[in-house]
């Protein structure tokens, strides 16, 4: 098998998606955080947004957040009274987590307000220039699935 050196190209590519996930996930997270939400808080609330809810298997693969800390995330919107449990009929094993009335006015207030925040990065990059890095990563996200 040949050694990987500094030279291959895609060392670089890589490199520069880690930090741009990186930088995204700091200044995301910032907001997040003057929004009173952990980011992983938000990422429920948003994903359970304008749902009926869902299993918790479903949210884990949604917000990719492990079974493990998505139930302490739950435990915690549950104690804030955003989310609630439903136990559904014929199957006591699982839940679905669901929004509560409280949570929905949450969602409504800190969704929009949070796009619009990140709307201000990708105002000035040109639509074909967002829609190119669009399917060049979902080219890789692809070929590392196969």
């Amino acid at each position: 098998m040949q050694e990987a050196t500094t030279q291959e190209p895609f060392l670089a590519v890589l490199r520069e998606l880690a930090q741009a996930y990186h930088a995204f996930s700091a200044y995301s997270a910032a907001h997040v955080r003057q929004l009173g939400l952990t980011p992983a808080q938000f990422d429920v609330i948003a994903t359970l947004g304008n749902t009926q809810g869902m299993p918790l298997t479903q949210l884990a693969q949604k917000t990719l957040i492990t079974k493990g800390t998505l139930t302490g995330i739950i435990d915690r919107l549950d104690e804030k009274g955003l989310v609630r449990r439903e136990v559904p009929v014929g199957d006591r094993r699982s839940f679905r987590a669901v929004l509560t009335p409280e949570g929905e006015v949450i969602f409504s207030r800190v969704f929009p307000a949070h796009i619009a925040y990140l709307s201000r990065v990708f105002a000035n990059v040109d639509a074909g220039d967002l829609e190119q890095v669009r399917r060049t990563l979902r080219a890789l996200r692809s070929r590392f699935q196969e």
